[in-house]
């Protein structure tokens, strides 16, 4: 397998950047797709079921299509996919795409799961727990990465400045990966501190940008050919846009078999080794927190723990199908963190994402009344430009709420009564600034 092109479909950019970095340092030759246009949306519906989801539409469209653009050695490519198991139809993926690759003719071509499945296969793709453990590594600098790059974008004074210091890190981080380093406890927190410093010193306006959080379904929630370029929409639209990271949706995935045996019994050395692993998880999601809070004035992630009591106050941790309690915690979380208007990126039809997330709002605004809760589905038949339309009519209000929040500020700054009272609403707006 080491002789032939890995094509991934690209989700996390910053992450996968860093994914490639270590395939590459074990010998394998990986390729991030970054192919767009009608022609991915066209292979996908001429070669997946309708009723399909579709990120999965999207990314076998963007592998057929990148198939059929005549750059690569057809004989010695291969495809590898995500899996996740459970009852989604995302389990589905790698059949579908090998059902797509036989009608071409091209079942000769290779289809890798990525998954613990992989662990310690025999021949072809070989996925070590070494590798795993450098994985996790580059999602804790992904998050970091893609959390600070979100909180400076849209208030840098030098346009691009913000980009370069992101393109810096992955360069400089692909170095230490070759060299084998930038893994260890110590080269992990010293590279944190670097990267957050790099990031405070970045010369930024001091304005008020309406906050949007973005959550929903794991692929359209990150993934540009998924959202329609969602974040970099919003940032144009003067918003400053935080987006969860990744670690977290690994750490509610190793809870959840957690959950299982408490809420239904099983073997306990299961829930033993998932807590285990959960332990782990949370001791890089910390590395980040503790480096944003010491070294920068950023907003750090919540972590873990609290995520899971902020669902508890609206839903049940046994609801853990797709996002499952997860996306609905981060929704919480978002608007408790100054980010009150949240957009629910989710595809047509995805059931669980519709409940848990859809679902949800009308819960949620009962105990957060400022919450300004916006859900988009994105389908083939949805149009780029209804869409935009929605988030538009979203903004209105969000801009609405934040002149109103200042006007309520100046006159009671003007109130003799109010002299030396420092309100909830003006320390928010204080942070903001």
């Amino acid at each position: 397998m080491k002789d032939y092109t890995i094509l991934i479909p690209d989700m996390c950019s910053i992450h996968f950047t860093l994914f490639k970095y270590i395939f590459e340092e074990y010998g394998y030759k990986v390729e991030i797709l970054k192919n767009e246009g009608p022609s991915v949306v066209e292979e996908g519906l001429k070669y997946v079921h309708n009723d399909t989801c579709y990120p999965a539409l999207l990314v076998i469209g963007q592998m057929i299509d990148a198939l059929k653009s005549g750059k690569y050695d057809l004989n010695k490519v291969a495809l590898m996919m995500t899996q996740t198991g459970g009852g989604c139809r995302a389990s589905n993926y790698v059949y579908l795409i090998k059902k797509a690759l036989k009608k071409l003719n091209y079942d000769h071509i290779p289809v890798l799961a990525l998954d613990l499945g992989s662990l310690g296969r025999r021949g072809g793709f070989r996925l070590t727990l070494p590798m795993i453990t450098k994985l996790l590594v580059a999602v804790t600098y992904g998050d970091a990465l893609m959390l600070l790059n979100n909180q400076v974008l849209p208030y840098e004074v030098n346009k691009g400045e913000t980009q370069s210091v992101v393109d810096y890190w992955l360069e400089l981080l692909g170095k230490q990966f070759r060299a084998k380093k930038g893994y260890l406890k110590g080269e992990i927190k010293r590279n944190l501190q670097r990267i957050v410093q790099s990031f405070e010193k970045i010369p930024r306006l001091y304005e008020v940008k309406p906050k949007v959080g973005i959550v929903g379904e794991i692929y359209v929630k990150y993934s540009k050919l998924g959202n329609n370029h969602l974040e970099d929409f919003l940032v144009k639209e003067g918003c400053e846009v935080m987006v969860p990271g990744l670690m977290g949706f690994l750490m509610y995935s190793v809870n959840n078999r957690i959950e299982d045996v408490d809420i239904y019994g099983g073997s306990k050395i299961i829930r033993n080794a998932a807590a285990l692993i959960l332990k782990y998880l949370n001791m890089y999601e910390e590395m980040i927190i503790k480096a944003v809070k010491k070294f920068s004035s950023f907003k750090a992630p919540s972590p873990f723990p609290h995520l899971k009591s902020l669902a508890e106050e609206v839903i049940s941790r046994g609801c853990k199908m797709g996002e499952g309690w997860l996306l609905t915690a981060e929704i919480v979380d978002l608007i408790r963190s100054g980010y009150e208007n949240v957009v629910c990126a989710q595809p047509f039809g995805c059931l669980p994402n519709h409940i848990v997330g859809k679902g949800m709002i009308r819960k949620i605004k009962s105990i957060y009344p400022r919450a300004n809760i916006v859900p988009i589905d994105y389908d083939p038949g949805a149009t780029k430009v209804n869409q935009e339309n929605r988030l538009k009519l979203m903004l209105a209000v969000a801009r609405e709420n934040l002149g109103t929040e200042f006007n309520i500020l100046g006159e009671m700054k003007k109130s003799p009564e109010s002299k030396g009272y420092l309100s909830k609403l003006e320390l928010k707006t204080e942070k903001s600034k």
